[in-house]
């Protein structure tokens, strides 16, 4: 077994300043909806990985304040409570 796995899982700070990948424009002639559920599901990635990254590894440790407070560390709008239980779902169906 590698020296690593016997260390004792800790949180990893994120690395700050968080830095948002470049934007590339979506495509056109969608519905409106279709938009907003693209960008819904980008949002929950981003927020989930960033709950990963603080130790937050089961969907029942990812409340909807810890997920709004993880979304202000990484300066993005907070998200609703759908957004919210996308990243519940997320976490979860990612074992």
């Amino acid at each position: 077994m590698p020296a690593a796995a016997l260390k004792t899982k800790r949180p990893v700070p994120l690395d700050l300043p968080y830095v948002p990948v470049e934007k590339r424009p979506l495509p056109p002639g969608r519905p409106r909806d279709w938009y907003v559920m693209h960008n819904r599901r980008l949002k929950a990635m981003r927020l989930a990985i960033a709950l990963l990254d603080l130790g937050v590894y089961l969907p029942a440790q990812a409340r909807n304040e810890k997920i709004r407070s993880t979304a202000q560390l990484i300066g993005i709008h907070p998200p609703s409570d759908t957004t919210c239980h996308m990243v519940r779902a997320l976490m979860r169906y990612s074992r």
